[in-house]
């Protein structure tokens, strides 16, 4: 099993109820209905608002190392990274069950 994890901090000056904001959102919370490969699939709001804190986050369980390459690669996920790339920055990363 993969746990992917997308952590998204909103450029200076992009403010959270900006249109561009929202549609990021609604494609990120459509991914898992798009993402064949996805197990689980969960997004959100940060609750607490930190200085080192992130904004926003999307988790997604895949059954593997294959299946992430594929979910990578899907054309929906695709449109969804560039809509967050225009308004975020981000950090990824991808745990194993050991």
């Amino acid at each position: 099993m993969i746990t992917h994890i997308v952590l998204f901090k909103l450029k200076d000056g992009i403010e959270r109820n900006s249109p561009a904001v929202t549609e990021a959102e609604k494609f990120a919370r459509a991914v898992g209905r798009h993402v064949p490969e996805l197990l689980t699939w969960r997004v959100g709001w940060n609750a607490v608002d930190r200085d080192i804190g992130y904004d926003f986050a999307v988790i997604g369980v895949l059954p593997g190392l294959g299946a992430l390459e594929r979910y990578q690669k899907n054309a929906f996920h695709q449109q969804s990274a560039e809509k967050w790339r225009a308004i975020s920055d981000w950090v990824v990363m991808d745990l194993t069950d050991d």
